[in-house]
């Protein structure tokens, strides 16, 4: 269950480096609309695991205590 916790920050990496290559590619004839979308979608994912991985820690921890 550990490497859970890492991937969640490789998505983290995964969007600030299509931020970047957004922002590189910015002023090209072609914007870079599909390096924003998936840089959206990295950190959308990021939170979203994050919440559920506290809420499912919070849940273990309930039942432990029981």
């Amino acid at each position: 269950m550990n490497y859970l916790n890492i991937t969640k920050y490789i998505y983290l990496v995964i969007g600030f480096v299509m931020v970047y290559d957004a922002a590189s590619k910015w002023n090209d004839a072609d914007k870079p609309w599909l390096s924003v979308i998936l840089a959206g979608l990295a950190f959308f994912t990021f939170f979203f695991r994050s919440k559920f991985a506290k809420k499912f820690e919070a849940r273990d921890r309930q039942n432990n205590s029981k």
